[in-house]
């Protein structure tokens, strides 16, 4: 987050947020469930990396009846995480039991290595960003590409995030929507059906948050104190990251259809806890603003007088810790 008290970068990585949360390793998480098949590939090779992608699908899933699909991107600050954290299982668990393909990628880490970012030094987190939106789109094409194969319906391709991710899947619709050159890595025509976002915001360079096409319906959750990536917005020059409260105020006003869930006080955990804890508004969201093309305006406010936010540390502190934890594979 850009902030304007504390001028660090950080989304934390899913493993300091198991320590956060008291387990000790991830052998408690939900596994895969034994009725999907999960499928590896190469998507790109870039600087010598290796981009692979991680197909979820029902065993015997036959490819002429087509189903959506979403395209899922994992958070770690653009510094760390994996595609196949066990942490998003219960959500990959219940997207194909309900009728979805889920496609996990990999994507190139941008900020790894780099020790400070701010709002006067934002060149790290857009290169970073860039990266890994145009991973995304590359990783699309590949979905797109191999849609007879695995059975995906191409005008329903859905992205979602956490986190880093949440703000490479709304980036890149955003570009998309806005015709970025970069954005011309996908077909002519192609368009994503949604967008659902765990703690994201858009990063963009073009001042007020605009849309020059009607962008796909989002459903954004968000924390209201979340200091790690913004619950609102943040401008400086001609320099603006748009978090789920601001987009959701664009899309009032040009009557976009959104849905919104905002859990007042909490902070960055909600980057991950709708995963587990929302499943049903999820699934209501795909079923009705992408399925039944519903244009619906919606915003949640919601509030549990018993839950405390856990991530209450400055951007600063968070991305120390990173930093040593990426130096020495300890938690401190």
């Amino acid at each position: 987050m850009i902030n304007n008290k504390h001028s660090g970068l950080l989304i934390i990585p899913y493993f300091l947020l198991w320590i956060f949360l008291g387990y000790e390793g991830h052998s408690q998480a939900e596994k895969i469930d034994s009725s999907i098949e999960k499928q590896s590939f190469i998507y790109s090779v870039k600087d010598s990396n290796q981009l692979g992608l991680d197909i979820y699908r029902p065993y015997n899933a036959d490819s002429i009846h087509k189903k959506p699909c979403v395209i899922f991107v994992f958070g770690g600050a653009f510094v760390t995480g994996r595609r196949d954290d066990s942490l998003y299982n219960h959500y990959f668990n219940n997207l194909v039991e309900h009728g979805y393909e889920v496609v996990s990628i990999s994507y190139r880490l941008g900020l790894r290595g780099v020790q400070h970012v701010s709002k006067f030094n934002i060149a790290p987190l857009r290169k970073a960003v860039n990266m890994a939106v145009e991973d995304l789109y590359d990783a699309t094409n590949w979905v797109i590409t191999h849609a007879g194969q695995f059975g995906v319906d191409t005008s329903k391709i859905i992205l979602s995030g956490s986190s880093s991710g949440a703000i490479t899947a709304l980036t890149a619709e955003f570009q998309r929507r806005n015709e970025k050159p970069a954005a011309y890595l996908l077909p002519a025509g192609f368009e994503y059906a949604g967008v659902i976002s765990f703690a994201g915001a858009v990063l963009s360079f073009d001042g007020s948050l605009k849309y020059k096409i009607k962008p796909a319906p989002y459903l954004m959750f968000h924390g209201t104190a979340d200091k790690i990536v913004t619950y609102r917005k943040i401008r400086f020059l001609n320099r603006g990251f748009y978090g789920s409260a601001w987009i959701a105020k664009i899309f009032k006003k040009n009557n976009s259809p959104y849905y919104l869930y905002s859990e007042e006080g909490m902070g960055h955990e909600v980057s991950f806890y709708p995963m587990l804890n929302n499943i049903p508004v999820i699934l209501d969201f795909l079923d009705k603003y992408i399925i039944l093309k519903k244009s619906y305006q919606v915003e949640m406010l919601f509030k549990d007088p018993n839950a405390k936010p856990l991530m209450l540390e400055t951007p600063d502190e968070l991305f120390k810790k990173l930093q040593s934890t990426q130096a020495t594979g300890k938690v401190n």
